[in-house]
C-alpha cells in the first residue's frame, strides 16, 4: 500500500511537471508589454517588445510630415530606433510596414538606407511611450530639418510614409508589386 501511494505522488508529480513546464516556456517566451513582428524574406519570424527596443541605440528628433493636401501633421519630437538598425544586415529589396488595421505602406531598400531621411520606428511622441501614446509603435521619417515635405521626398504625400500602430515589417527580396506610397 505504502509502495502504491509513492507511486501515485510520483506520478502526479511527473504530470505536473510535464503539464506545467510547456507553460512556464510558453510564458517566459512572450514579448512583454507591446510588440511588433520583423519577418524575414525567408519567412522568419521575430518579436521585438518594448522593452528590447528600448535597450537599442536611439534617435530624438522633433518630426513632421506633409500630406497630400500640403498640410504638416503629427509635429512633435519623436524617440525610436532606426529602421536599419532594427533591419541589421538583413537581405531584402523592399519592406511592407503593416498596421493593427490593416493598413500597409511598401517602401523600396534606397529609402529605408536613405541617411538623409532616416526611418525610424518610434516608440514615444513628447516623451509620452506605448502603450499610452495610443498611435502604438510608429514609423516616421526624419530629417535633420524635423520636417519632411512631399517635394523633398518625392512624394504626393510623405506622410503616407507614416504609419501609426505597426504589428509587422516584413522584408522581400522582390517586389510582388511595384513600390507604394501607401495602400
Amino acid at each position: 500500500m505504502k509502495n502504491l501511494r509513492r507511486g501515485m505522488v510520483a506520478l502526479l508529480a511527473l504530470l505536473t511537471v510535464a503539464v506545467a513546464t510547456p507553460l512556464v516556456v510558453r510564458w517566459v517566451m512572450q514579448p512583454k508589454g507591446p510588440s511588433f513582428a520583423i519577418v524575414l524574406a525567408n519567412g522568419q519570424e521575430r518579436r521585438i517588445d518594448l522593452a528590447e527596443l528600448r535597450r537599442m541605440p536611439q534617435i530624438v528628433r522633433q518630426g513632421e510630415a506633409q500630406n497630400q493636401f500640403g498640410n504638416w501633421k503629427d509635429g512633435g519630437t519623436y524617440t525610436g530606433v532606426l529602421l536599419t538598425v532594427l533591419l541589421g544586415e538583413a537581405s531584402y529589396d523592399h519592406v511592407d510596414v503593416i498596421a493593427s488595421d490593416g493598413y500597409r505602406v511598401t517602401v523600396e531598400k534606397a529609402r529605408v538606407e536613405d541617411p538623409a531621411y532616416p526611418m525610424v520606428l518610434a516608440y514615444a511622441l513628447d516623451r509620452v511611450s506605448v502603450p499610452a501614446w495610443e498611435d502604438g509603435f510608429r514609423l516616421v521619417v526624419l530629417p535633420e530639418s524635423g520636417r519632411v515635405g512631399n517635394e523633398d521626398y518625392h512624394a504626393a504625400s510623405a506622410g503616407s510614409f507614416w504609419v501609426k500602430n505597426v504589428t509587422r515589417i516584413e522584408l522581400r527580396t522582390s517586389p510582388e508589386t511595384p513600390p507604394t506610397e501607401g495602400s
